[in-house]
């Protein structure tokens, strides 16, 4: 079993940042996957990055290259979203989410593990 909780989520104005964080506990692998998704209400699930932990590679979603940024901190089984240039597109629930394989699938939905979210909230 693995856990997962997010944090920082909160209200901000457009073009302002904000910084996500994703605790990992439990049995974790060596290697792993995660991702962080959001959704607005009345639309899908996406997912905006995924990052390899333990590894260099990381995705972007095209609606968020350039401004989001994925990272890690592979001792302390923490993952990072920093968010800049917020706007009020970017408005949702935030959520990390677990797999061991498949680190580069941003289409897909089918994550082993997920956290419970924190709300991010643009304003114009």
């Amino acid at each position: 079993q693995v856990q997962l909780a997010e944090s920082g989520g909160g209200s901000v104005q457009a073009g302002g940042s904000l910084r996500l964080s994703c605790a990992a506990s439990g049995y974790t692998s060596a290697y792993y996957c995660v991702a962080w998704f959001r959704q607005a209400p009345g639309k899908e699930r996406e997912a905006v990055a995924i990052i390899h932990v333990g590894g260099t590679n990381t995705v972007y979603a095209d609606s968020v290259k350039g401004r989001f940024t994925i990272s890690q901190d592979y001792p302390k089984r923490m993952i990072y979203l920093q968010m800049n240039g917020l706007g009020p597109e970017d408005t949702a629930m935030y959520s990390c989410a677990y797999r061991t394989r498949g680190c580069s699938d941003l289409g897909s939905t089918a994550w082993t593990y997920w956290g419970q979210g924190t709300q991010v909230t643009v304003s114009s």
